[in-house]
């Protein structure tokens, strides 16, 4: 089965629901083919605004990852988003295009080292220099991957279109809050789901779609 995470480097809801996508691969190994789809939540706060939870400004994001905290007991360093907020998740997006040309594993790594980076060290993640840096340690964490080509691609014509493409891909399947997973069997017609889900909220959907 095919599992589409929808998700985005500065969204709290996807590092906690991340977790629980972990534990349904771990039930059902070589059973779920996971694919990664960055939304690009933030491009600016410029032009930022989520109605639904009130915010449009970098200080207000601190009190979503508190909730997230409380109900997840996930822990998050909200402080970021007064100390050193983010100014866009577009260049974190753009990264784990880039990690992605090397395999799909490596933008994986990419995008849990970003999330762990941000969420729970404090790092904002849009500057340039703490992207470099999680390119050190997946380098240290994983040596197939090749630092120096990451750098020589980062932000270049092949790592901007997978971006765009990813882009695209949600807006055609009116994805537009993060997190969101489809899972779609072979053959037959798939689900999706949005927002943060317990592992087990996840199996129940994964085995009623998979015994259809």
């Amino acid at each position: 089965m095919e599992l589409t995470f929808y998700t985005d480097p500065l969204c709290c809801w996807s590092w906690a629901l991340l977790a629980e996508i972990e534990k349904l691969e771990r039930a059902f190994p070589e059973k779920i083919c996971v694919e990664i789809c960055m939304g690009g939540m933030i491009q600016s706060w410029n032009n930022f605004e989520d109605p639904l939870n009130s915010v449009n400004r970098p200080s207000q994001m601190g009190p979503i990852w508190m909730d997230a905290k409380a109900k997840t007991g996930i822990p998050f360093d909200d402080r970021i988003w007064v100390d050193d907020p983010p100014s866009s998740s577009f260049p974190a997006c753009i990264a784990v295009k880039t990690a992605e040309l090397q395999s799909k594993a490596m933008a994986r790594d990419f995008l849990i080292l970003l999330m762990r980076g941000v969420m729970l060290e404090g790092k904002n993640i849009s500057k340039p220099e703490i992207l470099v840096e999680i390119a050190d340690k997946l380098s240290l964490q994983n040596l197939d991957f090749n630092k120096e080509q990451f750098l020589k691609e980062y932000n270049q014509d092949l790592s901007r279109e997978a971006f765009r493409r990813d882009i695209q891909k949600a807006k055609m399947n009116n994805i537009g809050r993060y997190p969101t997973i489809t899972m779609i069997p072979a053959r037959k017609r798939g689900i999706i789901i949005t927002g943060y889900r317990p592992f087990q909220t996840l199996k129940e959907a994964f085995l009623a779609i998979t015994s259809v």
